[in-house]
């Protein structure tokens, strides 16, 4: 299959190249291609640049974010969740008909509040939107044509493809979205990474949960010891 990723952060990285392994033919979007490109510096999460680790991946192709959009039948948002609405508006057309499958965050950095959550690396980020609405339910605002699934958005990204590395792959991933058909290539997916225990939360509200559900992971990841990775499992009762 052609799927696109749209963004060059850590996260995107970790999809490009498992989607790579498994065989799909990967368009990876970014805003401007020569400014990635010659960027040198890691990014403000540490993240190194791009460009060396594209030089790695010879199979991978970088274009606009409305380029790669436009070259695949599925589409993967990794923009940071402050710009997502706006950069993915831009390109409607181009996603026109197709699945999105959404994991950014609607994190507002260095917030202005009055009892700020102090981590080991500065100030927790707020959520906006938060409560009333999704960042997801924004995007499919925005995109009434495209048929926007929430995923992958409860654990690091490293993790989603390669669930087998925490608890031999025993732990639960949510999805959300209004179209049954999405949500099913996204499950798709999701199992083709080693998914063997996938919720569906139901429509596209769900993201809410989803969404905010960042800020216990955070926590957990404290508590634990900042860096670990570990997995949420749903136990059902009979």
């Amino acid at each position: 299959m052609k799927i696109a990723v749209l963004g060059t952060g850590g996260g995107a990285r970790a999809h490009i190249a498992k989607l790579a392994d498994l065989g799909h033919e990967v368009h990876v979007g970014t805003r401007d291609v020569n400014a990635t490109l010659a960027r040198t510096e890691p990014d403000v999460f540490g993240t190194p640049p791009f460009g060396p680790w594209l030089a790695g991946h010879p199979d991978i192709e970088l274009h606009t974010f409305a380029d790669a959009a436009d070259r695949c039948e599925l589409v993967i948002n990794g923009i940071d969740g402050r710009n997502a609405v706006t950069a993915l508006t831009a390109i409607a057309g181009r996603l026109r008909g197709k699945t999105l499958i959404d994991y950014a965050v609607p994190y507002v950095y260095d917030p202005d509040i009055e009892h700020p959550w102090p981590t080991p690396w500065g100030v927790m980020p707020t959520l906006d939107p938060c409560d009333g609405d999704s960042l997801a339910e924004q995007i499919q605002r925005a995109l009434p044509d495209t048929k926007v699934v929430k995923a992958f958005v409860t654990q690091e990204q490293t993790t989603v493809v390669d669930p087998g590395a925490i608890g031999g792959g025993d732990h639960t991933m949510f999805i959300a979205g209004e179209h049954a058909d999405a949500k099913r290539q996204a499950t798709d997916l999701l199992t083709a990474y080693g998914w063997r225990d996938v919720l569906d939360l139901g429509p596209l509200v769900a993201a809410r949960g989803m969404e905010m559900y960042a800020h216990m992971h955070s926590a957990i990841g404290f508590a634990l010891g900042f860096g670990t990775h570990f997995g949420i499992k749903v136990v059902r009762g009979e």
